[in-house]
């Protein structure tokens, strides 16, 4: 299964202000490229601060969240609360038949993923704006090789950059 960790970054290298902040600062055609990845992968992964952020469930895809908070629970199918550890939830989509994944943030759930080596490719939309102070794409350091596989200008000043995480 291939994971695909799809975020928009700040050209300070920003994800947000702050774990609340709404993503409506990234621009129409990064939204698109978002959209069109995430439906074809036909499931996403996030945390419940970026879940909460969003504020609905995103149609047309599985929508699952990790949390450590046993009360969150849901009716609908497409949409999952999970404590299970990055490994298994990509166990189970596979097990479910889905080949590849979006992780979309944040950071922790980014470095929770990227710590157990199942991180395959980075798609970084660079938005020209800058935060000064806010979150990073992980939480912790770390010292991971990438190889660039596609770079291009998907609007006005809005650069997307594509890596394979090196193994």
């Amino acid at each position: 299964m291939k994971v695909i960790l799809l975020m928009a970054v700040t050209a300070d290298g920003m994800i947000a202000r702050d774990s609340m902040q709404r993503i409506d600062w990234t621009g129409k055609v990064d939204k698109k490229y978002f959209v069109h990845i995430t439906r074809e992968a036909g499931a996403m992964i996030m945390g419940s601060k970026t879940f909460d952020t969003i504020g609905k469930v995103l149609p047309g895809r599985k929508n699952i969240v990790m949390t450590r908070d046993k009360i969150r629970t849901s009716q609908d199918r497409d949409l999952i609360f999970t404590s299970q550890t990055p490994g298994e939830i990509v166990k189970d989509l596979e097990a479910q038949g889905f080949e590849s994944v979006a992780l979309i943030g944040g950071s922790v759930v980014n470095t929770l993923f990227m710590k157990e080596n199942l991180i395959d490719e980075i798609h970084v939309t660079i938005v020209p704006r800058l935060f000064g102070k806010g979150l990073s794409l992980f939480n912790e350091t770390l010292d991971i090789r990438l190889e660039l596989m596609d770079i291009g200008e998907i609007d006005k000043g809005h650069v997307l950059l594509k890596y394979r995480v090196k193994k």
